[in-house]
């Protein structure tokens, strides 16, 4: 029995993860050949130093109700490095003004008009009492933008002031353009059943509230050490190479050949099967020749840029008792300056971990068409910054450390028809044999989410190579 080889194109969390499960499936005999362009694994995972202590400048946690994260944080055996946020509320900045942001909504989308009394105007607060009396929604199948939906049915406030910053958040998004089945697929389906108000859909969707003496488990997680922790344990699995863009994937008679390296002198690396997590460019790119189905479809996704500009502040430096802030669009400082941060963490806060010396705090830059903010150079970024954040809390403390870490192209934007976008990649992967896709353009940008499709991409490799091994 010859040992069966793998290429995972992709060193982030979704190709680490298809390693790892690889490796399980296939037994340690396998060859199993991670191939990533840049000079570091982890993708949007990144742990680095600031003010002395690690911190996760891309991702800095996981959805802990979600399953595969918080299973693969203890197959590695790294359950004891899992930690939660503290029970502090965060905040949105709307209409000027900064308040928490309101229970009983399903990402801003509100289960009674009571649930958001305090940060509509008294209009705003009438279209969301009078929206059940509207027609029956009926989307019959179709999609829909957020925004547009929201417009519709509640006016423009519910949308601008709590929806927006909250999926902002999420995808570096604008409602106008993400897609409600993609980004809020409890809400659709609540609305196919035949549930013909939003507030009604929203009401069916949130989780009833803990019986008393029962604590509601936490949301989310992270590990205690970053986020390159579980990199760094799930790499474990393969041969990592480094610093080698993939430029040819070719068919083979039996498998596949992988052209990487320089164009000058290519090298050739020749495989029983691959699993591509790649973002949706390169994904097309690979695709073109082999699968131009997935390919067209990939090069429909569109991407968002962002920043997160970390900061280490002097000890003593007081925040407020909140996790952090959400930003409005179009919202402005005191003195007229429009804000350049759509978010920011107080991790000191949010924390328990990370409390102490220095005081940390991180802001978040970028929006779906917001290209023009970060074509500054990180000492601007961090003036903007810091303006923001001052104008929020009163904060004006020199920091002591400041690191800016730029993701291009980082978010794919799930709009109106994802979900039919990714069932033809899909659908057209699966007609080849020994190939799958996997990664946060197919079904979420979360953790788990990634987790998942490196999981399933793996399964349907390995089902594919284990008879061809013998």
């Amino acid at each position: 029995m010859r040992a069966p080889r793998v290429a995972v194109v992709g060193g982030g969390i979704s190709g680490l993860a298809a390693a790892h499960r690889l490796r399980h499936l296939l037994g340690p005999r396998a060859v199993i050949t991670v191939v990533e362009q840049s000079d570091r694994l982890g993708g949007k995972l990144r742990t680095a130093e600031v003010g002395g202590r690690a911190y996760d400048v891309g991702a800095e946690a996981f959805l802990h109700r979600r399953p595969e994260a918080t299973a693969l944080v203890a197959e590695l055996g790294l359950a004891d490095q899992l930690v939660h946020p503290a029970k502090v509320a965060a905040s949105i900045h709307a209409a000027g003004d900064t308040r928490p942001i309101p229970a009983h909504t399903l990402m801003g989308v509100p289960a009674s008009v009571d649930a958001v009394r305090q940060v509509l105007s008294h209009e705003g607060q009438r279209r969301v009492a009078a929206e059940p009396d509207l027609p029956p929604i009926r989307l019959d199948g179709a999609d829909v933008s957020v925004g547009a939906l929201l417009r519709e049915r509640f006016g423009p406030e519910v949308g601008d002031r709590l929806v927006g910053p909250l999926l902002g958040g999420v995808y570096a998004g604008r409602t106008d353009v993400l897609g409600l089945r993609a980004t809020m697929p409890q809400l659709a389906r609540a609305l196919d059943s035949g549930v013909g108000s939003l507030l009604a859909a929203a009401a069916t969707t949130i989780p009833a509230p803990p019986r008393p003496g029962v604590a509601r488990p936490p949301v989310f997680g992270t590990l205690r050490d970053g986020l390159s922790t579980l990199v760094d344990r799930l790499a474990e699995a393969a041969e990592v190479r480094l610093g080698l863009p993939v430029r040819a994937l070719v068919r083979r008679e039996h498998g596949w050949r992988l052209e990487i390296g320089s164009a000058a002198a290519p090298e050739h690396l020749d495989v029983d099967g691959v699993v591509l997590a790649v973002p949706a460019p390169a994904a097309r790119k690979l695709l073109a020749d082999v699968v131009p189905a997935a390919a067209r479809r990939y090069a429909e996704v569109e991407l968002a840029s962002m920043a997160v500009v970390a900061l280490a502040l002097p000890p003593g430096t007081e925040l407020p008792e909140r996790s952090g802030v959400l930003l409005a669009e179009d919202e402005r400082a005191a003195d007229g300056v429009p804000f350049t941060a759509k978010a920011f963490t107080f991790s000191s806060r949010k924390w328990a971990h990370l409390a102490g010396e220095p005081v940390l705090v991180r802001g978040s830059v970028g929006r779906h068409g917001e290209a023009h903010l970060l074509q500054r150079d990180d000492g601007e970024l961090i003036a903007a910054v810091r303006h923001d954040l001052r104008e929020l809390t009163g904060v004006t403390a020199q920091p002591i450390d400041a690191v800016v870490t730029r993701w291009g192209g980082g978010l794919p934007q799930y709009g109106v028809g994802h979900l039919d976008l990714v069932g033809g990649i899909e659908d057209a992967v699966g007609a080849v044999p020994g190939l799958a896709v996997a990664g946060a353009t197919l079904h979420g940008v979360g953790i788990p989410a990634c987790i998942a499709t490196g999981d399933a991409a793996a399964a349907r490799v390995a089902a594919h190579v284990l008879p061809r091994a013998g």
